[in-house]
């Protein structure tokens, strides 16, 4: 998901989903309970998921090689939300929220990570406007919900969601219309329009994966793939 902190219209961004985006609403914990509870073990959760899933490995690779370097102090920050989101990407501030009162299991925790790490990478590579072109929005949630895992079999399945067919499909244009009705004041026909207008192009990008990683062993080979990736021209 998608936020933003331009001050002229909040509710119309999404921005109310994200209180400790506003320091005039937000009312910090102290220190010694935020050690002790949701902010403590949601940075434990995120240095688990930078250093361990494949997927967000490649994601950080990926933007290393594409000049926009994340540091995990500066480009990531646990807080209070709203209750109906778990993440959201601050184009403004180039900053990660991790939604610490609503991601509970490490699993949960690598999917968001890796989910807005999709939206991070396309505000590097390319000249996306979040705010002014909802077209961009939605090629964005797209694949941030076809490459995250957010449809994966075994998610799906916990959701008890399964045996449609092209379900992956399915999944990803439901979870990205949500998304874009979530953040944006707009009718579910003009989203879906919307969503239908990009969606054939940004399923089929696959950056910087090079395929649909449908499970963590594969997105480890995509990332063994991503390293690699110089070493055929280097030997031609």
């Amino acid at each position: 998901m998608v936020q933003t902190s331009q001050p002229k219209q909040e509710e119309e961004y999404g921005y109310d989903l994200f209180p400790g985006r506003n320091t005039g609403q937000h009312k910090g914990r102290s220190f010694t309970e935020s050690l002790l509870t949701f902010n403590h073990k949601c940075q434990v959760m995120l240095q688990l998921a930078t250093e361990t899933s494949p997927y967000a490995k490649l994601l950080l690779s990926a933007m290393k090689s594409s000049g926009c370097k994340v540091f995990k102090e500066r480009h990531f920050s646990c807080e209070d939300c709203d209750g109906t989101v778990s993440g959201g990407f601050d184009a403004d501030s180039s900053q990660i929220v991790l939604c610490q009162n609503n991601i509970h299991q490490q699993s949960h925790m690598n999917r968001v990570v890796t989910h807005e790490l999709i939206h991070a990478f396309d505000h590097c590579r390319a000249h996306v406007d979040w705010f002014n072109n909802l077209k961009h929005l939605a090629c964005s949630e797209i694949r941030a919900a076809n490459l995250s895992g957010d449809c994966s079999f075994q998610t799906e399945f916990s959701r008890f969601n399964f045996g449609l067919k092209q379900h992956q499909q399915a999944c990803v244009r439901g979870r990205a219309l949500r998304s874009i009705l979530a953040v944006r004041k707009i009718n579910r026909e003009e989203a879906e329009k919307i969503v239908d207008e990009v969606f054939d192009t940004c399923f089929n990008d696959h950056a910087p994966f090079g395929r649909i990683p449908h499970d963590k062993k594969d997105a480890g080979f995509a990332g063994r793939d991503y390293e690699n990736r110089g070493r055929y021209y280097a030997n031609l």
